[in-house]
């Protein structure tokens, strides 16, 4: 008998575990050094009030947290935009990430962090076996959350979604914005029908490969470091004919080379660092973002010191400051990667820290003004599908 109570009280214990470890999991993986309230300069508090501000990247729709509430713990959330003054942010989806993943070598087949953090959030049965259901939950996640939001969050699909809101964000500062992105196409499941799926389910950005290699292309973290196959040129086309944007973050050189060679719109990537600030495999050459800028694509400076080195804001700043040195002010933007198992100097609450040093570094108004969004919401403009009428 006290063995099998022994027994009960272990699984019971078990089970509690199984049911919290996604809330430890996400406190520990995504820590700010600095949270609220942050020290920032009269003039760029007031600047930073004015801009318009866009983030590429964030994967907050991995973790089982309400947006529609502030949470101490984590990067990001609905109240923390509008204190960071966050009009627009990306919300890209992660569908896999192998256990002991890694910015040299990753092999694609090992075991899934992914399907344990799913467990443990209770996340519908399908989503367990199907990348590509992983994706369409989270999706629908994003659009929960704007029904949830009373009528002050929207998700962007369209340029006139886009135009639509920043009219009525004019008239009330309150009113932020989302579009849907996707981390690695190996959600398709090898069919080219999932693009249309995804697009479907709200997704206007992809990029072709995550942490490996996939049978779309090769990763920068992968072990062959490939390019495009022909099932994942067939993909970046189909995209193309649709709308969507093409994300080259974590894509090999062979990779953005190839997408290049054949893409007929200009493509982005979401968050990165360089490696003329920072040599590491995780990092765009000079020629890289050059090639990219030159096809009129944007580069997003990420915000994690792995991948601009050590030192924070001002870390952050000098990547930005080399980037707009190589190719222009135009094609610069802000990449954070909020929530993506990084530890970054601040939370979205505080990206007028961002604002201020680029204003102590120089920076005149109106590159910061392209910077902190402008530039990404011409892009978005420009290749964002048009609304369907009957």
């Amino acid at each position: 008998m006290n063995e099998l109570i022994l027994l009960s009280v272990a699984l019971i214990a078990v089970m509690l575990f199984i049911r919290i470890a996604h809330r430890l999991i996400d406190r520990i993986a995504n820590r700010a050094a600095e949270r609220a309230p942050y020290e920032i300069s009269e003039a760029a508090r007031k600047l930073h009030a004015e801009l318009t501000v866009v983030d590429l990247h964030s994967d907050s729709l991995m973790w089982d947290r309400n947006l529609c509430e502030r949470h101490s713990y984590g990067h990001l959330d609905f109240p923390r935009m509008r204190e960071g003054n966050i009009a627009l942010q990306s919300f890209t989806i992660v569908t896999k990430s192998p256990l002991g993943m890694n910015f040299d070598r990753t092999p694609s087949d090992s075991p899934d962090m992914c399907t344990a953090l799913i467990v443990s959030q209770r996340r519908p049965v399908e989503t367990r076996g199907s990348l590509l259901q992983r994706a369409l939950f989270q999706a629908g996640l994003m659009h929960k959350a704007q029904e949830h939001s009373g009528g002050k969050f929207t998700i962007i699909k369209t340029s006139e979604d886009l135009d639509d809101f920043l009219l009525a964000r004019a008239g009330d500062r309150e009113m932020i914005a989302g579009f849907i992105g996707c981390e690695g196409m190996h959600c398709l499941e090898g069919n080219l029908r999932n693009v249309d799926e995804l697009f479907n389910a709200g997704v206007r950005m992809m990029g072709p490969t995550h942490f490996f290699d996939n049978d779309v292309a090769g990763s920068a973290h992968g072990i062959n470091k490939g390019g495009l196959t022909e099932f994942g040129k067939l993909c970046i086309k189909r995209m193309e004919e649709l709308g969507m944007i093409v994300d080259l973050a974590h894509s090999s050189p062979k990779t953005i080379e190839d997408v290049l060679s054949i893409a007929s719109r200009p493509t982005l990537v979401s968050h990165t660092g360089l490696r003329s600030c920072r040599d590491c495999g995780r990092n765009l050459s000079d020629d890289q973002i050059k090639a990219i800028a030159e096809a009129g694509g944007i580069i997003g400076i990420t915000f994690f010191g792995f991948a601009v080195g050590k030192g924070g804001v001002p870390a952050i700043v000098r990547s930005i400051r080399h980037a707009v040195d190589t190719v222009g002010a135009d094609h610069v933007a802000l990449g954070s990667d909020f929530d993506g198992f990084v530890k970054t100097p601040f939370d979205a609450a505080g990206m007028a820290l961002i604002t201020d040093e680029l204003l102590r570094n120089g920076f005149t108004e109106k590159d910061i003004r392209l910077i902190a969004g402008e530039n990404v919401i011409r892009l978005l403009h420009n290749l964002l599908p048009r609304r369907q009428t009957d």
